[in-house]
């Protein structure tokens, strides 16, 4: 096998008579081909193994988390922290369970396969209600500085959840209007065990747990930790999944827009 040619370096040495002489240093040989991609596919496991396990990156489709999280944010998103605790690493990695308040991304529990992110609003054992659209939890009225109400609307079932039934509302999930009276107890609906109720900060858009029910605790995926990129995005441009207009849409406005159209002060924004 052909070996890399080593360099000889020389530095300068004092001789008696105050003069300077050069003296070989010592060789540095030069990395091999094979011990470069070698190198290269150590970085490229840790790096996969990072985007699975450890963050993923997720974009903000929808308004519903305004004016937390706009469309267009792109987040990375902590997989590790609500994960199944292991046994061999486990006291390595900071485990906890979610916590109310907390931002989460999940599956949603009425569509197989969406990726959803709300805020947590019910841990298991809460007690939820809505009057008039403030939030109450345990009895006590949330206050809450990071909901935007600027279109919010009179809905009744919306605002004052659960005393209201959803009657023919077409965006709540059935089989949430037949299993919610069950969960009523009183003026409130209980979260039962490792279960969550979460809502949007942009109260009146959001379709959350009123619409589609709980959480289950095995749909959490993660805590979006901070905003990489944000972009000035449509409000409809979710709704676009073909290949034509994704590729219209990177053409057209990331690739001629990327400078005007990023939002430079959302970047490396930390979510909270």
């Amino acid at each position: 096998m052909a070996r890399a040619i080593k360099t000889v370096e020389s530095t300068p040495v004092a001789k008696r008579d105050g003069s300077l002489e050069k003296k070989p240093a010592e060789e540095r040989p030069k990395e091999t081909t094979v011990e470069f991609l070698a190198s290269l596919c150590a970085v490229l496991v840790t790096g996969l193994f990072i985007i699975t396990f450890v963050v993923q990156a997720f974009e903000i489709p929808s308004s519903s988390m305004e004016d937390t999280l706009l469309i267009g944010d792109h987040v990375f998103v902590n997989r590790i922290q609500f994960a199944p605790k292991s046994n061999w690493i486990g006291p390595l990695l900071p485990y906890r369970d979610v916590h109310f308040r907390d931002i989460v991304v999940f599956l949603s529990p009425e569509t197989p396969g969406l990726y959803v992110v709300k805020r947590i609003i019910g841990i298991p054992g809460d007690h939820i209600h809505l009057r008039d659209g403030v939030v109450y939890r345990n009895g006590q009225a949330l206050d809450e500085p990071y909901v935007l109400h600027d279109r919010d609307t009179l809905d009744p079932y919306r605002n004052n959840f659960p005393s209201v039934p959803p009657g023919d509302d077409p965006n709540v999930w059935s089989n949430w209007a037949v299993d919610l009276p069950s969960y009523i107890h009183g003026d409130d609906i209980v979260v039962p065990p490792d279960h969550y109720f979460a809502m949007g900060d942009h109260r009146g858009v959001s379709l959350d747990s009123r619409y589609w029910g709980f959480i289950p605790k095995q749909n959490v995926i993660g805590r979006p930790m901070f905003i990489y990129w944000s972009f000035e995005t449509p409000d409809d441009q979710y709704r676009k999944t073909t290949f034509a207009d994704r590729v219209e849409f990177i053409v057209g406005q990331v690739v001629l827009h990327f400078f005007d159209k990023t939002r430079w002060k959302r970047t490396l924004q930390f979510v909270r």
